[in-house]
This record gives structure tokens, C-alpha cells and sequence, in this order.
């Protein structure tokens, strides 16, 4: 009889001990879960700005594109000018059959 009391306080003992472990170790967990929410959040905010960053910087590029581009339309066009002003300059090239 005396066995077995001492058989189930030692293993009260043990149970209560194992329960404050558990306990401390619920809370540990508990805080790294808070921390990881802190940092998960942390890396969404500065995910969601380089996303904005790369949206302007694409828009930047389109914008400087489209721009070079009708800068290269009217250099076309002020070449083209150029070049029908001096061929009318030109004088009238005389026959060679003569």
C-alpha cells in the first residue's frame, strides 16, 4: 500500500512538474508567435512599398519611353525638312545628252 502512494505521488510530482514546463514553455512559444507575427508584418509593409517603388518606376519608364520616342519622331521630322529644303536648293542638273 505505502508502495503504491508513494508510486502515485511521485508520479503527481512528476505530472505537476512536466504541467510547469509546459506552461513555460506555452509561453515562450507564445512570444516567438508574437515576434514572428511583428516581423511577417514588418516584411509585408516593406514588400507593399517596393511594390509601389516598382510601380513608379515603371510608370517612370514608360513615360521616359514614349517620350524618347517622340523625340526621335521629330528629329525624323526636322531631318525630313532639312533634307526637302536643301534638294530644293539644288540647281537643276543640265542634260548630259547634249
Amino acid at each position: 500500500m505505502i508502495k503504491q502512494i508513494y508510486e502515485y505521488t511521485r508520479d503527481i510530482l512528476t505530472i505537476t512538474r512536466e504541467v510547469q514546463e509546459n506552461k513555460s514553455d506555452i509561453k515562450e512559444v507564445r512570444s516567438e508567435i508574437r515576434e514572428l507575427r511583428k516581423d511577417n508584418q514588418i516584411l509585408r509593409d516593406d514588400f507593399s512599398d517596393l511594390l509601389l517603388l516598382v510601380q513608379k518606376l515603371s510608370f517612370s519608364i514608360n513615360h521616359v519611353s514614349d517620350r524618347e520616342q517622340s523625340e526621335r519622331e521629330k528629329i525624323a521630322l526636322q531631318l525630313e525638312n532639312e533634307m526637302l529644303k536643301f534638294e530644293r536648293r539644288l540647281p537643276r542638273g543640265k542634260d548630259s545628252k547634249k
